[in-house]
């Protein structure tokens, strides 16, 4: 199994409506590093849910319920769009404050490149982070 981290700004797209959707298809991803990181992503990989801009935490865990497909919001083939569905709730949101405080995460895709917006996440980071959060990592 792979982890990854998905950003969305709570306004635009929230882990609490997701939980209430219980599935979307995440879409508009225009970078390519972020495109390759949904290419690379398998079903039942799991997925941090990072609200960006607004609270900037880890506020939940996603799985993959479909790999990779065209991205309907653009005809241009190159995008690619991932069917994601709520898998957990962190029982403490993780701030990006805290882990660009503690060196454990200094290689973080997170915390190293900030604006990208599908990054990956190590074994040990998504150990961490679930510890960090009050939950055990499935």
């Amino acid at each position: 199994m792979n982890y990854w981290l998905i950003k969305s700004e709570p306004s635009a797209y929230s882990w609490e409506q997701l939980k209430k959707d219980k599935k979307t298809d995440w879409t508009g991803v225009r970078n390519y590093a972020a495109r390759n990181n949904l290419r690379d992503m398998k079903k039942g990989d799991l997925a941090f849910f990072y609200h960006s801009n607004e609270g900037q935490n880890i506020v939940g865990i996603a799985k993959v319920l479909k790999e990779h497909f065209q991205d309907p919001t653009t005809k241009e083939i190159a995008w690619l769009a991932v069917d994601f569905g709520p898998h957990k709730e962190l029982k403490n949101p993780v701030s990006l404050e805290t882990l660009k405080k503690d060196p454990f995460f200094k290689a973080m895709d997170l915390v190293r490149l900030s604006r990208l917006s599908v990054g990956k996440v190590t074994e040990a980071e998504f150990s961490k982070i679930c510890e960090m959060g009050g939950i055990k990592p499935d």
